[in-house]
């Protein structure tokens, strides 16, 4: 999804997964709740590479977005930070979040720079607005061939979901907003804090929550 302009801002946001199965019923019920009731279901396609620069225990990692469906939207830079796990009270997590829109050479400029290609992967899916939130409900897909987004496929059947708000200051109200709307979402998913873990290779983990049974899936990013 195109953003506009340079943000420089904070990320409140929850994260859960869905079964296939499941989706249809998630989607009517996110139509309901959210802004733009009439409208049929925004859909989105994004592929995001992941650069670096500097040795284990002292790099930089820097994302580079391009929308797959709208060929001439502009590139995206984005830094996203880890996730502050120090307040356990708070409703969500919360992370730094960057995103400059460039021109298409971005991927070229960082190389020159010194920035190596790690991997990258593609989110295909459907995006709501509640508001200030956002709300997207992907399937991750891996890319099989190197700068070769068509041959990706989904990892796993079920579906990302995450509900997310920025901020440009830190307001832990608006984290207790987004577990409110989350609420309404039960069953269909069971959204919670879940902590990501890096692994070797530029894997990310991620734990999905579904009711009492927890989904892991290794995702490139």
């Amino acid at each position: 999804m195109a953003v506009a302009g340079r943000q420089n801002q904070l990320e409140y946001f929850l994260q859960g997964s869905v079964g296939k199965e499941s989706v249809s019923t998630l989607l009517h019920r996110l139509r309901g709740l959210c802004d733009g009731a009439s409208r049929q279901f925004a859909t989105f396609a994004d592929r995001e590479m992941l650069y670096s620069l500097g040795g284990p225990g002292n790099s930089v990692s820097l994302r580079a977005r391009h929308s797959l469906d709208d060929s001439k939207a502009p590139w995206q830079l984005r830094y996203v930070g880890q996730s502050e796990m120090g307040d356990k009270s708070r409703s969500t997590l919360l992370r730094s979040c960057v995103e400059v829109s460039t021109s298409d050479n971005l991927t070229t400029f960082l190389k020159e720079l010194g920035f190596r290609y790690e991997s990258e992967f593609v989110l295909k899916g459907y995006y709501f607005i509640k508001g200030h939130m956002r709300i997207t409900v992907s399937q991750v897909c891996r890319v099989v061939g190197v700068n070769d987004p068509q041959s990706s496929h989904p990892i796993a059947e079920s579906y990302l979901v995450e509900i997310s708000l920025m901020t440009t200051v830190q307001q832990d109200t608006l984290a207790d907003e987004i577990k409110a709307f989350a609420e309404h979402l039960k069953p269909y998913p069971f959204l919670k804090i879940c902590y990501p873990f890096l692994m070797p290779k530029g894997l990310l983990l991620k734990t999905f929550v579904l009711g009492s049974i927890c989904r892991v899936s290794s995702v490139k990013c």
